[in-house]
């Protein structure tokens, strides 16, 4: 069954139905948790039940599963997903939900999907794919296994995520910052002379910790620790290219929060040598997620930069780059961002505006202390991680290998 064709609105986790939508799942076939979305009209015939199937039709994700239980809640499901319900006297669903996840049904889903602008796999064409079917009690034994690999992978990334958590704390703790608390007021007053541009409680809120920020050392402006002006990127085209021979194009979508670089390896139409980064070069995202930033280093391979990222080169004699790109992480930059970003359609930051941020700066030796720590948090992040990928890919491995015995 396909889905409803109903418009997303905010909604209230705690009373409404979840809308579902293809990009509130993930590759895993987990659903988000962010962006929780309501529909205007919610039509019984759209509400899930337990083990109900989704599959994405169209997209740059057809063919992603996934399988509604319990702990979901209430849902209704979009149009751009089709709804199946197996006779579980004969299949488990969840067999069939963590086939999904295996490299055959991925290669039939490249197969399969027409080559159009926007690929898309039909009903039809869902329900002529073929599954081995194994006795209930090797079914019931693959899900264990995939259910048992997938636990440990979420205990793995927890952790992971509390020790990303754990640097804002530790960063604000060794610069001495103490955010001050904002009391949860619907009614406020700000005086004439302190309103700057904006007037809305948010920006207020914000503003507020920002000038009432207490550190122990000297606030510096950006622009003061440059050894040269700031640069906007290259207007390229990003194509296809061979992660082994070409140069990177680095885009705003290709760093994640934390200024990691995402998958998504493209190269460019042409290279300017203007746009090579160089050790510890540090880029500052200027429109969409404004304010991101990512530091980049020799080991990644040649990159150049997009338009829409500015390079920032800091004097090492003054600043360690790393420190300034350690900042950008905490809870008081975000703030600051939130601040100073115009509110247009595309929120947007300018060089200027950069060069006036003000962080606290130490001795470089108080510097280093602190990004050796956090290197060594990220770093452990990042083996977490990948301890979770090789559970994951270690059982679906051994699937396999149950599912060719059994054929």
């Amino acid at each position: 069954m396909y889905g409803a064709n109903e418009i997303a609105i905010d909604g209230n986790p705690e009373k409404d139905t979840r809308y579902i939508r293809i990009t509130d799942i993930d590759d895993h076939g987990n659903l988000r948790g962010e962006d929780w979305k309501t529909a205007r009209r919610i039509e019984d015939k759209y509400v899930l039940e337990r083990n109900d199937i989704l599959f994405a039709r169209s997209g740059a994700t057809a063919g992603k599963a996934f399988i509604h239980k319990r702990e979901d809640g209430e849902s209704i499901f979009a149009g751009y997903l089709i709804r199946f319900r197996f006779d579980e006297t004969r299949v488990n669903p969840f067999f069939v939900f963590y086939y999904t996840l295996l490299s055959r049904y991925r290669f039939w889903v490249q197969i399969i999907q027409r080559p159009s602008g926007q690929p898309n796999i039909n009903s039809r064409e869902f329900k002529a794919f073929e599954i081995p079917l194994p006795p209930p009690s090797i079914q019931n034994h693959i899900v264990t296994i995939m259910r048992s690999a997938y636990t440990q992978k979420k205990q793995k990334e927890q952790e992971a995520d509390t020790l990303l958590d754990s640097i804002d704390d530790y960063v604000l703790a060794e610069l001495g910052i103490e955010m001050s608390v904002t009391e949860e007021k619907k009614r406020f007053v700000v005086y004439t002379g302190e309103i700057e541009g904006r007037f809305d409680p948010l920006y207020m809120s914000n503003i507020s910790h920002i000038r009432n920020l207490k550190t122990p050392y000297p606030l510096t402006r950006l622009r003061k620790l440059l050894i040269q002006k700031p640069q906007y990127g290259a207007n390229e085209r990003a194509i296809d290219g061979n992660p082994e021979t070409d140069v990177r194009y680095i885009r705003i979508t290709d760093i994640d929060d934390y200024g990691n670089l995402l998958e998504d390896w493209k190269t460019a139409e042409a290279i300017h040598s203007k746009y090579l980064l160089e050790e510890n070069d540090v880029l500052f995202a200027r429109s969409g997620s404004a304010g991101r930033t990512f530091i980049y280093k020799n080991e990644l391979g040649q990159a150049i930069f997009a338009g829409y990222l500015i390079r920032f080169k800091f004097d090492p004699a003054k600043v360690n780059p790393s420190f300034v790109f350690h900042y950008t992480l905490t809870t008081i930059y975000k703030l600051w961002v939130q601040s100073i970003q115009r509110t247009s359609v595309q929120a947007n930051i300018n060089s200027k505006e950069f060069q006036s941020l003000e962080i606290p700066l130490p001795s470089l030796d108080v510097q280093n202390r602190i990004v050796e720590e956090v290197n060594k948090r990220l770093a452990r992040v990042a083996q977490l991680r990948r301890e979770a990928d090789v559970i994951v890919e270690t059982a679906k491995e051994r699937v396999e290998r149950i599912l060719l015995a059994e054929e």
